[in-house]
């Protein structure tokens, strides 16, 4: 790449468009796709392979990985390791192609950089592709997203709430318009936003005529929404595109009708078995918790009764991703560094429980019962929209 110290596997050529056409090869008659990777160049030959072939054949065929100089055949775990060894590799920040969010260290996100790599657009629809494929051969990535990243694939409608796990002070902001009078407090806004060009700040209509109309308390909310999509997809909108076009010409988009993007997370990143004991000696309490507290013993209570999907999904809840470090809870990060999962004593018994998941953190109201609390819990984590709500 020119600008960046970036390793040399992804500066080999890709081949060109023209290439492509005239060198590729009959669309795969069987139903089986041998790839013959070495470990040591798995990105680079795998773009190769992938550009290469009819997106349509690879979804139909059955991959089977070969690693050169290992012997033996493909009963799966040498495809789930190649796409475990491929994730790591082009969504590793330290390429450029993509980033972590701004709130913790494992949430990834396209880059505004990216568009500076050279031939970022093969790169994104390659990426698509890979996505793609690992969702038809059921495969999972060594890769977490932020959640408007998943809403992105599925062609949802961003809000207000997507923005909190990208910029948190952003968030913040336009949750005080939200929530407050801005007539009253004499703000005189226009559709209008501020945007730093090559250093040099711009103004840009968020709409037609945008710098001649007025915020009101009335059209706030458009406002609002106009704002949260410039922030969503500033730098990186063209990136976006290539790497949907690869997603959707390699899967059928009506494969996706079935899921949420909590559902998408866990198609593509997997779930892990949660140790609840490790979970329970890594967790702080505030505001009058401890461990002793009746609500904190009824709370662990009912966290070992649920089973491992509803410990993922109070999880994503609270965290904004079901994923877990290696190193375990010990190792959870927030929007600062390292920040241990948070209990804290909030709110009325007629209250439900709220997340805030740049830090890691539940409010719990301090229900005087077993029951009131799954309730109340069951009840925030299936039927709220928002992984973290303030």
């Amino acid at each position: 790449f020119s600008l960046y110290p970036f390793p040399l596997s992804l500066c080999l050529p890709l081949p060109s468009p023209s290439s492509l056409s005239s060198s590729r090869p009959a669309p795969l008659s069987c139903a089986l796709c041998r790839l013959h990777i070495q470990r040591e160049h798995v990105l680079e030959q795998a773009i190769k392979i992938i550009m290469r072939e009819a997106p349509k054949s690879l979804a139909k065929s059955k991959l089977e990985i070969m690693f050169r100089g290992e012997e033996g055949l493909d009963y799966g775990g040498p495809s789930r390791e190649f796409y475990f060894l491929l994730s790591r590799e082009v969504f590793n920040p330290y390429y450029g192609l993509f980033e972590y969010s701004a709130n913790d260290a494992y949430t990834l996100q396209i880059s505004p950089m990216s568009a500076m790599v050279d031939r970022a657009c093969d790169w994104f629809r390659f990426c698509g592709r890979i996505l793609a494929l690992a969702l038809i051969h059921q495969r999972l990535m060594d890769a977490f997203f932020t959640r408007p990243f998943y809403k992105f694939l599925l062609g949802l409608p961003m809000d207000l709430k997507d923005l909190e796990s990208v910029d948190e002070e952003y968030h913040r902001s336009l949750s005080w318009i939200a929530e407050n009078d801005i007539e009253a407090a004499f703000m005189e806004l226009t559709f209008t936003v501020d945007e730093k060009i090559f250093d040099q700040l711009t103004s840009k209509e968020l709409k037609p005529g945008g710098a001649d109309i007025a915020v009101t308390e009335e059209n706030k909310i458009e406002y609002i929404e106009l704002l949260v999509r410039w922030r969503l997809d500033r730098g990186v909108s063209e990136q976006r595109g290539h790497l949907l076009r690869g997603f959707n010409e390699t899967l059928d988009p009506r494969f996706l009708q079935a899921f949420d993007a909590r559902e998408l997370e866990l198609a593509i990143a997997g779930t892990v078995e949660i140790d609840v004991d490790d979970w329970e000696r890594n967790t702080l309490y505030r505001s009058g918790f401890q461990p002793s507290h009746p609500a904190i013993i009824n709370f662990w209570c009912a966290i070992r009764r649920m089973d491992n999907d509803a410990r993922l999904r109070l999880l994503q809840f609270v965290t904004g991703t079901s994923s877990i470090p290696f190193e375990g809870f010990a190792a959870l990060r927030g929007s600062n560094g390292p920040r241990k999962f948070t209990i804290e004593c909030w709110g009325g018994v007629d209250s439900l429980p709220r997340a805030h998941t740049c830090f890691n953190r539940l409010d719990l109201p301090p229900y005087e019962s077993y029951d009131q609390l799954m309730e109340k819990l069951t009840l925030a984590i299936e039927e709220t929209s928002s992984f973290g709500m303030e």
